[in-house]
This record gives C-alpha cells, sequence and structure tokens, in this order.
C-alpha cells in the first residue's frame, strides 16, 4: 500500500513495475525466468517469466483485510 500522508513513502511490493522491467532483464540475462527482488523497506522476492508478450509474476502474499463493497 503506498500511502504518502500516511507514512508509506513507498510501496513494499510494486508489481507494475516488476512487469515493466521482465522483458527488457529477460533479454539482458538471456533466459525467460528469473528471481527479482524490490530493495525497499520491507523489501519483495519475485519470480519473473516473460511468455510471448506477457510477463508473468509470482511470489507470496497474505491477506490484512477482507470485505465486501456495495455500490449504489
Amino acid at each position: 500500500v503506498f500511502v504518502p500522508g500516511g507514512g508509506i513513502d513507498e510501496d513494499a511490493a510494486t508489481g507494475s513495475a516488476h512487469a515493466a522491467l521482465t522483458p527488457m532483464w529477460a533479454q539482458k540475462l538471456g533466459r525467460d525466468a528469473f528471481a527479482a527482488h524490490q530493495a525497499s523497506a520491507r523489501g519483495a522476492d519475485f519470480a519473473c517469466r516473460l511468455e510471448g508478450d506477457r510477463a508473468l509474476l509470482g511470489g507470496d502474499c497474505v491477506t490484512v483485510v477482507e470485505g465486501l463493497f456495495r455500490l449504489p
């Protein structure tokens, strides 16, 4: 969660950034699958894989809130 007003100035794990970087790193490393680490304060590890024009990301997660939204 990114909440600058609440003291959280950076996402601990930014999947959108890793999805955008996966094609570049796959080409530079010469392989379609690799591990990545986000060096944020909490840190985050990703399993990145390029399949055609799609970047597939995996990793561990924990549910911290659950609920329903009701829209009019």
